[in-house]
């Protein structure tokens, strides 16, 4: 049961040490640090830089199997810049949300 005076919505149950005991914090739970664990972060940005070379390799791949298919020179060049085009849309996607998250 809640301490008198604790406001409906902001309470939050811990569990104790000591066998049996459970006690009501009225603390809101701590927000994690804007920055974040710097192992964190670092696989984050490694994504990001992987991000642009592998979505135009997968562009290229696919437009050179496209072309030994179907025995053509030039669909590997709309494929690559499709490629690149979608790496350089989810790269600012990815930079647009880390700059909303840090802003609010």
């Amino acid at each position: 049961m809640p301490p008198a005076g604790a406001r409906a919505g902001r309470e939050f149950c811990i569990l104790s040490p000591l066998p049996g005991s459970l006690y009501w914090d009225v603390t809101p739970p701590m927000k994690q640090a804007k920055n974040g664990n710097p192992w964190e972060m670092a696989g984050r940005y490694t994504a990001l830089a992987m991000l642009l070379p592998a979505a135009t390799f997968v562009g290229y791949a696919i437009g050179y199997v496209l072309d030994r298919w179907l025995g053509t020179k030039w669909i590997y060049l709309p494929c690559l810049l499709v490629g690149i085009a979608a790496g350089f849309v989810e790269l600012v996607r990815e930079l647009l949300k880390d700059t909303r998250d840090d802003n609010g």
